[in-house]
């Protein structure tokens, strides 16, 4: 079953897929994927290894053939506008080439050369400028061959930066890179984001694209499993119920005597897994336990993508279209 989420009526998506497919000598790399990413978004785009994450980033971006389905770009079908709305897009799908013999800030002017929105004579500051948010403004006169694999990732990361993009597609953009360099990718993610960019990572370090991202899209072979907010992805997911209360001892005696399963926390806290919120507060209550709080904590990205993609049919999430509100959108 296919899952499609749709962006606000009236406000176009910043991407859109509408049943894109994609076969390979008879395996379908992406099979019929519906999905719209809303306008000044991160989305992540998580999962498993051959699940298709990278030829559908290549669909969206032009740069491989859909076998069936369309794509729209900022409002713009390709491939037949292409030329018109690419120059406003930035990617890394995979590093770009550089000369090794050339420094890493010859090699971006060489891409900087071929930037139709950005003016020849702020050519060199936009360089310099970039070399300096990635992190490489001390080895920019070094020779790519000299470079770190992490180095190379900074600079590949650094041509789709050398000009303002109203969308940015990211493959795995912090493989390679030792924490410090993953912050430093996350703080960009972010930079981009308050300045109204649309941003679309895959990765596969689920605590990053947490932090990062406002929705989540999961792929399992080829098909789209679910997609939407990341609030709405965590939020109600948790099977646990903690309770507040000044007498957990005997909470947990009168939760345990009627089956559920409950232990104490510290402090003045009982778990109750598998329970409804209801079921427990009216059982307490009967017992003569004070309550003074219930909370159902949010699930942690890693398990509901194990949930998601350990071979069970996945349920979709709501489509609740006031949730997809572009750079307002949170977590």
């Amino acid at each position: 079953m296919q899952h499609t989420v749709t962006a606000p009526p009236g406000r176009p998506p910043a991407l859109r897929a509408v049943g894109l497919g994609r076969g390979f000598r008879g395996v379908r790399a992406v099979d019929g994927v519906d999905l719209d990413v809303p306008m000044g978004s991160v989305l992540g785009l998580l999962g498993p290894n051959g699940s298709g994450k990278t030829t559908l980033m290549r669909m969206l971006l032009g740069l491989l053939a859909p076998t069936e389905g369309a794509v729209e770009l900022l409002g713009r079908r390709l491939p037949g506008r292409a030329a018109e709305v690419l120059p406003h897009v930035g990617a890394l799908i995979e590093l770009p080439a550089m000369h090794p013999h050339r420094t890493g800030r010859q090699n971006l002017l060489r891409y900087a050369a071929t930037e139709p929105l950005l003016d020849t004579a702020r050519i060199p500051s936009a360089v310099a400028a970039v070399l300096d948010r990635v992190g490489l403004s001390g080895s920019a006169d070094r020779r790519v061959r000299e470079y770190s694999l992490g180095m190379r990732q900074r600079l590949g990361l650094a041509v789709p930066l050398l000009t303002r993009r109203r969308l940015v597609v990211l493959d795995e953009p912090t493989n390679g890179l030792d924490p410090a360099g993953t912050r430093d990718v996350r703080r960009l993610i972010g930079e981009m984001h308050a300045a109204g960019a649309t941003v679309v990572i895959s990765s596969h370090l689920l605590g990053e694209i947490e932090a990062t991202c406002t929705h989540v899209a999961v792929l399992r072979a080829g098909r789209l499993l679910t997609a939407g907010p990341l609030r709405d992805l965590l939020g109600g997911t948790s099977d646990t119920v903690v309770v507040g209360t000044p007498d957990g001892a005997r909470a947990v005696r009168a939760l345990v005597e009627r089956g559920f399963d409950a232990v104490g926390a510290s402090g003045d806290r009982v778990h109750v897994r598998g329970a409804q919120a209801p079921e427990v507060v009216a059982l307490l209550v009967h017992a003569g336990v004070a309550v003074h709080e219930l909370t159902r904590p949010s699930a942690r990205l890693e398990d509901v993508f194990a949930r998601l993609t350990d071979g069970h049919d996945a349920q979709p999430l709501p489509a609740r279209a006031e949730t997809w509100t572009g750079a307002g959108a949170g977590r």
